[in-house]
């Protein structure tokens, strides 16, 4: 059976994801990979649009909305004593000299570039990354706009190296979850009463990640929040798991 035919298998069939225990160890390997990259697939391509619409969004922004400003000693300043926060195509780009605006705040925005008191800040998607001015000798308006052209000219390499970390990172967080859900499974046998080593159980986890890994990259790529979403994650697949182990025969009682 390929891979693809187990894809729809395991979304609802138990019986065959039992089945899948003897097969060969590459193979599940492989299918953790695969299923992987289906779970990424709407945050690189979400990452993609907002990084090239949010660097011409905060470039536009800087130029002609933006007062002028320095960063110099690790603090910014600027020509405003008041915050300055625009919206443009679904991103934000805000300017605060004053310290009123902290990075939990440029989160919120979503799409969103900040130059705050003493850090710059990026956020897309629901995560931010902050980075301290301190690595910065001195920075004006005019350079930071030359900044931007590099990074717009560099979109081609970054973000195909953006996207390869964010799999290989989610490659590593899917074995671990993969590996902890056999150990549950591993209680679930004893309960179940059948008798399964580790590297079945492991197989079989694999393929019990199935179901709810599809039902958050559908909720990811229409952007809908699910409330408590780790632990539904974890209760679909436990459960997956465990009716699958139920379709395993009980041992033979010795007469």
């Amino acid at each position: 059976m390929n891979i693809f035919k187990q894809f729809i298998k395991s979304i609802y069939s138990p019986k065959d994801i039992a089945l899948f225990r003897f097969q060969g160890i590459g193979k599940t390997i492989l299918y953790v990979f695969f299923l992987t990259l289906i779970s990424v697939l709407p945050s690189i391509i979400y990452l993609s649009t907002a990084l090239s619409t949010g660097i011409d969004s905060a470039r536009s922004i800087i130029k002609d909305e933006f007062p002028a400003f320095s960063i110099n000693n690790g603090q910014l300043s600027a020509q405003t004593k008041v915050p300055v926060t625009i919206n443009k195509e679904d991103f934000t780009v805000i300017l605060d000299p004053t310290g009123t605006i902290e990075a939990s705040d440029v989160e919120e925005e979503g799409n969103a570039f900040a130059l705050l008191k003493d850090e710059f800040v990026f956020s897309s998607a629901g995560q931010s990354e902050s980075y301290q001015y301190t690595m910065l000798k001195k920075m004006t308006k005019d350079d930071l706009l030359n900044f931007i052209d590099t990074i717009r000219g560099l979109k081609a390499i970054i973000i195909p190296v953006l996207s390869v970390f964010m799999y290989l990172f989610s490659s590593a967080a899917s074995f671990i979850e993969v590996s902890v859900l056999a150990l549950i499974g591993l209680a679930l046998k004893n309960l179940a009463g059948r008798k399964l080593t580790y590297r079945h159980v492991w197989r079989m986890a694999a393929y019990s990640e199935t179901l709810p890994t599809l039902f958050f990259t559908i909720m990811a790529a229409i952007k809908t929040t699910v409330p408590n979403s780790f632990f539904i994650n974890w209760f679909v697949a436990i459960i997956v798991l465990f009716l699958a182990i139920n379709e395993i025969p009980k041992p033979k009682k010795a007469n």
